[in-house]
């Protein structure tokens, strides 16, 4: 969505902003789906001569565990914020974004903020257990009948014992 902001550049003002980006087409490798689109609402606001970009982003998805590789669906929710310059003043800066001319490409810059803060690691609950290393049963749901292995550190001593 590119949305012109000609009537607050100069003079303190807000314009606020409503709109969809499909996610169907992205991919993550903890994701298998998005069953909505990313909801955004919020506002450009010119505050002081500083031109700021606020949001509220909302998507529902199903992940797959990292652990247990289950699928578990979730709706993430997240705030977005942008500094919005004409020109770079500092280039070192990250969360500056350009204007395009009197226009702002908010479709660019939530896309930017959603995929930079998807989750590196996506569990099903907090303490997931995962799955035997041995026979693959997913822990969640019960202990396995596997006997654990000794360490192979330890087999020395299993040999003096045994003696």
């Amino acid at each position: 969505m590119l949305l012109n902001i000609r009537k607050i550049i100069e003079e303190p003002g807000e314009i606020p902003f409503s709109f969809e980006i499909d996610m169907s087409d992205v991919h993550f490798d903890s994701v298998h789906a998005f069953l909505s689109p990313l909801t955004v609402k919020g506002s450009v606001v010119n505050s002081a001569g500083v031109l700021t970009m606020d949001a509220d982003l909302e998507i529902e998805s199903v992940f797959i565990c990292d652990r247990c590789s289950s699928h578990y669906q979730t709706r993430k929710r997240l705030h977005a914020h942008a500094v919005l310059a004409q020109e770079l003043q500092d280039e070192d800066n990250p969360d500056i974004y350009l204007l395009e001319g009197d226009n702002v490409n908010l479709t660019e810059i939530i896309y930017t903020i959603f995929i930079l803060n998807m989750e590196t690691k996506s569990l099903c609950k907090e303490d997931c257990r995962g799955i035997c290393a041995s026979c693959g049963k997913n822990l969640n749901e019960g202990a396995c009948g596997c006997k654990p292995e000794p360490d192979p550190r330890l087999a020395v001593l299993k040999q003096l014992l045994n003696e």
